[in-house]
């Protein structure tokens, strides 16, 4: 026999819901803070990156960069993530000096180019540094996958 379904059971069954779902709530939000002291990024958060990554993080910034490139997940989509470049060059700062100073392939159809910004080595070195830096932070596997 069926049961009609009363004001009292929808009534029950929002307050439930509502119960469970906070209390969801509360418990998802303690396993993040927990989890986020682990993974924080102690030296930034001191300010001792040292010069050479924050002239790295300045030219990165006065360039522009991030209106091509993203940088862990935040930026432009025009050219490739650059959170990881570091191992995607074999963790060498020096391809990285090499491609940015070689300046990329021109005019190839269907592909974007990037700029020649003729850096110096000081200031190539300072970039690489930077997304050395940038890509030993702990981000929980982001980017999800090796290009970016």
């Amino acid at each position: 026999m069926a049961q009609a379904f009363t004001k009292t059971m929808a009534r029950n069954i929002f307050y439930g819901g509502t119960v469970f779902f906070f209390l969801l709530l509360l418990a998802l939000t303690f396993d993040t803070m927990g989890s986020l002291p682990s993974r924080d990024n102690r030296q930034a958060l001191a300010g001792e990156l040292g010069p050479q990554i924050a002239r790295g993080k300045e030219l990165w910034e006065n360039n522009n960069c991030i209106g091509c490139h993203t940088l862990l997940g935040e930026g432009a989509y025009f050219a490739p993530e650059l959170g990881n470049v570091y191992v995607r060059f074999g963790k060498s700062k020096e391809a990285i000096m090499g491609f940015i100073k070689g300046r990329p392939p021109q005019g190839i159809p269907g592909r974007r180019s990037m700029p020649q910004f003729n850096f110096s080595d000081e200031d190539l070195d300072a970039i690489a540094e930077f997304l050395k830096y940038a890509s030993e932070i702990n981000t929980a596997n982001w980017p999800p996958n090796i290009q970016g």
